[in-house]
């Protein structure tokens, strides 16, 4: 079973960084490289790296926003929509 909280390392990790020691884990477990305990501990680490990225994503999907200007010249700004 894999400990939900995210070690420190992780946490400090930008997006980008994550999912490229994310992809590196994914290729090696692909290749079937390594013993039987590395894969286990790969695959541990990758989850949370995964569980990392996808807050990561879900941040930048709450910064961002859709600018509207209505008919009178006013703006307001309201979550955007993306799917």
């Amino acid at each position: 079973m894999v400990d939900k909280t995210v070690p420190k390392d992780i946490k400090k990790m930008s997006f980008e960084d994550a999912l490229h020691e994310l992809e590196k884990i994914v290729g090696g477990l692909e290749q079937g490289a390594g013993k039987l305990d590395e894969a286990i501990s790969a695959y541990e680490r990758g989850t949370l790296l995964r569980q990392h990225c996808e807050a990561k994503l879900r941040e930048a999907r709450e910064r961002v926003e859709t600018i509207n200007v209505s008919t009178d010249g006013s703006v307001s700004a309201e979550p955007a929509e993306i799917e």
